[in-house]
């Protein structure tokens, strides 16, 4: 047992091939960029589709890419391609829906690995790759729809392999990829390209010298990215300030000339205020000595009109009793006499007009006695007054006239209706004749 221990225990320990193969693909990435790096340098021009190291970077790449991919099975056959998770790249980042547009609209490219290749050239054009991988590399959740769990882009070579691409933005490539056949092409790696020379061990100290000046590179070009945010976040700044200050001077200028009429209006009206003030005191003697005036004028008059609104009093009750007797005497007339019920109905008809007319008179009769009481009570009136007074006489004595009129053609309809009707109802019609007559004389007394 012990023999047996002692020998597992000097077993090397077996490692995860998937482990392996990420180490693996993560060092011919190393070498790949950095091969790529220093012979671009080297060359001193931009690239091309046929630069050998370049097109080694694309494999590279591609390998990397399809690292742990899961595959996808379809009606026909099973599909495994790298296009799917670039393609999620556009959701993530939407400066990457100009490549992903550009992609899709070019004629030649039939598959998806061609349009995956496609947009790792444009990627790399723009100087955008290392950018792009890294929001999708972020997205670990969406990755898992595309990769396994143990695959590169999912485990922490991808990161350190997106690190590395932001080096190749030091690199001017013009790529034509319209006449490339992309989607025949065989992405073998060639590894006589990584293998070093004596020659090359000597170089290292140039090559320490190029990765210096790459960092100080990309260090003054991060800078200059922070710096072209900042100033325009400053300019952005500037614009809303002097908008800002364009609108509070304009306010102010505004608030001043508002602050200058308004001190105008109130001078103006201070000087109003002071006049109407002087008016209205003079206004005040003058109405005093008015009513002064007229209070001397009422106190003589109140005597004759207290007389003349008792004998109005009076001639009223008598009319009232007069009037209630002639309604007895209707009542008796129209229950004894059956048989001349047209005439009789004729005769209720006017005896209803003759109530009306009697209504009116009551009502100018009030009119008259609310003069009388306005007469009373207007004690503050001026001469005005009296001439408003004295042409309100005059409208009675036209209503009376109108009345007058009125009881003419009361005195003739009695007449047609007389003649229309018989003997026993012409001394009722006399009696109201003879009232109305004497009601009118009661009125014009009363008036005048």
């Amino acid at each position: 047992m012990d023999v047996k221990c002692s020998s597992d225990s000097e077993r090397p320990a077996v490692k995860d091939p998937t482990a392996v193969e990420r180490a693996n693909l993560l060092n011919m990435a190393k070498l790949s960029i950095k091969g790529l790096i220093e012979s671009a340098l080297s060359f001193g021009r931009t690239l091309d589709s046929d630069y050998p190291p370049l097109q080694q970077f694309f494999v590279v790449m591609e390998h990397c890419l399809k690292h742990g991919l899961k595959v996808r099975k379809s009606f026909l056959s099973y599909n495994k391609t790298i296009w799917g998770p670039l393609e999620l790249v556009e959701k993530l980042y939407p400066e990457a829906e100009e490549i992903a547009a550009s992609v899709r609209d070019l004629p030649g490219l039939k598959t998806p690995l061609g349009r995956a290749r496609a947009w790792l050239r444009l990627a790399l054009m723009q100087k955008k790759m290392a950018d792009y991988l890294r929001c999708l590399i972020i997205q670990r959740d969406l990755l898992s729809e595309f990769y396994e769990y143990h695959a590169l882009m999912m485990e922490e070579e991808g990161a350190v392999i997106v690190g590395l691409l932001v080096g190749l933005n030091v690199i001017d490539a013009n790529l034509c990829v319209k006449g490339e056949d992309l989607d025949s092409q065989v992405g073998v790696i060639d590894f006589s390209m990584y293998l070093k020379s004596d020659d090359d061990i000597g170089g290292k100290e140039r090559n320490v010298q190029i990765a210096a000046i790459l960092d100080q590179k990309n260090y003054v070009e991060e800078l200059n990215r922070q710096l072209n945010s900042t100033v325009n976040s400053l300019h952005a700044r500037v614009d809303s300030l002097e908008k800002s200050n364009t609108k509070l001077i304009e306010e102010l200028a505004i608030a001043k000339n508002n602050i200058i009429k308004l001190q105008e209006e109130n001078h103006q009206l201070r000087s109003e205020n002071t006049l109407i003030l002087m008016k209205t005191q003079h206004h005040l003697e003058v109405t005093k000595v008015d009513v002064e005036a007229e209070l001397q004028t009422y106190k003589h008059s109140r005597q004759g009109l207290d007389e003349m609104y008792n004998e109005a009093r009076r001639q009223l009750r008598e009319e009232s009793q007069l009037r209630q007797d002639m309604e007895n005497e209707l009542m008796v007339q129209v229950s004894m006499k059956h048989e001349i019920e047209l005439a009789m109905k004729l005769l209720e008809k006017d005896i209803h007009e003759k109530q009306d007319t009697l209504i009116g008179l009551r009502q100018q009769l009030d009119e008259v006695k609310a003069i009388n009481m306005e007469m009373y009570q207007k004690l503050q009136v001026t001469e005005d007054a009296v001439k408003e007074k004295n042409e309100i006489i005059s409208r009675l004595e036209d209503k009376t006239n109108q009345i007058n009129a009125t009881m003419k053609q009361l005195e003739q309809s009695d007449k047609d209706l007389l003649t229309q009707t018989r003997t026993i109802a012409m001394s009722f019609i006399k009696c109201a004749s003879n009232e109305a007559q004497h009601q009118y004389k009661l009125v014009k007394d009363i008036s005048f």
